[in-house]
């Protein structure tokens, strides 16, 4: 397997799924949802949906029956970074190399963009379970996953929020981080498994792997937002620092983040490399500790 070939490939099957769901139709509302297709289709790495796909592999083959799923957890995605830009939040004017939505369109716009992707995400979700009846039970248990970790995602948030400026003690850092950053990628591993019918011990252990690579993925943003190439980044470097946010950089030192990151990352790959077919969550369990984006 080429680890790169295959993302991209999954990564563009996101980008056409996405594309089948742009309100671009005449209406009084065409610029929001022109607000709502600027931040929607700016990119990324698609991380999320790629593993709702990508866990579902490991038990089986037909992908589609996860199509819905990933168009909304995308959506929330996006959701949460317009909303994680606002001025009132962290106030930051680029995002993937792009005006953030609130310096493209306005403050008004930015906020109902990001509920209009919140609010579309469940209305696809719910749509299908209303009018398909295949794995109707699974498809309620993962979006009740969805809901779970869209709630954790805006706790983590707010704890950040609370915290800039502040010492923080090290569990705290970790909670924030955990769901801020982790709650989604975990709902996607488990998304994937509940699926794809997986039995509650493995999705247990990839529950496990999920929060670690979570974990990881946070980290090493807080390493990227010190060190990182701003334009590589898209947005400019040092912004946490100046906004003194909790982070493992700030808290740990560049040192000790990266070991913390290492360790963590080997774990999952020795917990993800119990399954079968597992290359791929592999791989990018190394991806997501070593890029420079």
């Amino acid at each position: 397997m080429n680890f790169k070939e295959e993302l991209n490939k999954k990564s563009e099957l996101i980008n056409d799924l996405l594309k089948r769901y742009i309100r671009s139709q005449e209406c009084p509302e065409k610029i929001l949802n022109s607000s709502v297709e600027y931040s929607l289709m700016a990119g990324g790495k698609r991380i999320r949906p790629i593993l709702i796909i990508s866990t579902y592999e490991l038990f089986r083959e037909d992908i589609e029956k996860t199509f819905i799923f990933d168009v909304a957890m995308e959506m929330i995605h996006t959701f949460s970074l317009i909303h994680d830009d606002l001025p009132g939040i962290d106030n930051d004017d680029y995002r993937r190399g792009k005006l953030t939505n609130h310096k493209k369109f306005n403050e008004a716009t930015a906020i109902l963009a990001g509920d209009s992707l919140l609010n579309y995400a469940y209305n696809l979700v719910l749509n299908d379970i209303i009018n398909n009846n295949e794995i109707k039970e699974r498809k309620l248990q993962a979006l009740y996953e969805l809901s779970y970790g869209t709630d954790r995602m805006i706790a983590g948030e707010y704890v950040d929020t609370e915290y800039e400026g502040k010492e923080i003690l090290s569990e705290y850092l970790e909670y924030i981080h955990k769901n801020k950053t982790g709650a989604l990628i975990k709902a996607s591993v488990k998304i994937g498994a509940i699926l794809a019918g997986a039995s509650q011990e493995d999705i247990d252990k990839l529950t496990i792997y999920a929060e670690k690579i979570g974990l990881a993925f946070q980290i090493k943003d807080d390493i990227l937002s010190e060190i990182g190439d701003a334009k590589e980044i898209g947005k400019p470097v040092g912004n946490d620092k100046e906004r003194e946010k909790c982070t493992y950089t700030t808290k740990y030192g560049l040192e000790k983040a990266q070991q913390i990151l290492n360790e963590i990352t080997n774990e999952a790959i020795e917990i993800i490399s119990e399954f079968d077919n597992s290359e791929f969550l592999r791989e990018l369990a190394l991806y997501i500790a070593n890029r420079n984006k």
